[in-house]
């Protein structure tokens, strides 16, 4: 425990608390289920009986021992130092922006999620007729549909890619600028109420990505210890909505940033 606080106090808390503490937590999570499997998942002395084989100090740290730990502490490096890249990519997939191989599977996503699409105007009305019909339950379910509903028909894989774009043609609607083309200048100049939201917004977007690794990681465990995938889909569907309120918030954010550098800089007559 002492040596973790001292962690702590050194490493940065978002390193920290993001990558090197689940990385441990998942290097454990691994080497536990791999000894206990599906037959023993519940064998809590079976689980005691390998975590003291390993931390055995009583008579000095023992080759064997030193060997696990330190196989145990790369590993767990290994892998935190890896999920930056691996939420790079899902954050790539998540704004629409996907590789060329991609492409035939994202059209495909594209056009199932056209089918499904509806107004808002139309959910609206059927939440509406559902009510009168006694049905709340079904309305309410269409109240929460259409509050999450697009305004526009779906032009991507996904909905943060649409929500992302619907964005930047607001902003580009509104103050004539291009967010991609203005985004650096953006941050360079503006003041730091503005760069601060702006910074803990991207913030969030990377943690839900990088929650979303962990999910997917945690979940692979569940092949040899069937808990460990439990709770990597628990942690997979917070880190989804996570990653839906951080999106909204991002979009918010960058429109009223850039509203405000309008306002601060008019055009010239």
């Amino acid at each position: 425990m002492g040596l973790l606080l001292e962690l702590q106090k050194r490493i940065p808390d978002g390193w920290f608390l993001r990558r090197l503490l689940p990385a441990a937590l998942l290097v454990v999570v691994a080497a536990l289920g791999g000894r206990l499997g599906w037959r023993h998942w519940s064998d809590v002395g079976l689980a005691r009986e390998t975590t003291a084989g390993v931390l055995r100090f009583g008579d000095g740290l023992t080759p064997d021992s030193a060997a696990v730990l330190a196989l145990l502490a790369v590993a767990a490096v290994a892998a935190a130092l890896l999920v930056p890249f691996a939420a790079g990519a899902v954050g790539a997939l998540a704004s629409g922006a996907w590789p060329w191989w991609l492409t035939p599977l994202g059209r495909r996503l594209t056009r199932r999620r056209a089918r499904r699409w509806a107004p808002p105007e139309r959910i609206a009305r059927e939440a509406v007729r559902a009510r009168a019909a006694g049905h709340e339950l079904r309305a309410a379910r269409l109240d929460a549909r259409r509050a999450r509903a697009n305004p526009s028909a779906p032009a991507g894989p996904t909905w943060s890619g649409d929500r992302l774009r619907a964005a930047e043609e607001r902003i580009r609607a509104t103050t004539g600028e291009d967010v991609a083309e203005a985004w650096t200048g953006l941050l360079l100049g503006a003041p730091d109420p503005s760069r601060e939201a702006l910074g803990a917004a991207r913030d969030a977007y990377d943690a839900a990505c990088e929650a979303l690794v962990w999910s997917v990681a945690f979940t692979a465990v569940g092949l040899w210890w069937w808990p460990s995938a439990a709770a990597g889909i628990l942690v997979g569907l917070a880190s989804w909505r996570s990653l839906r309120q951080a999106v909204e918030t991002l979009c918010r954010t960058a429109e009223a940033a850039f509203a405000l550098r309008r306002s601060d800089h008019p055009a010239d007559p």
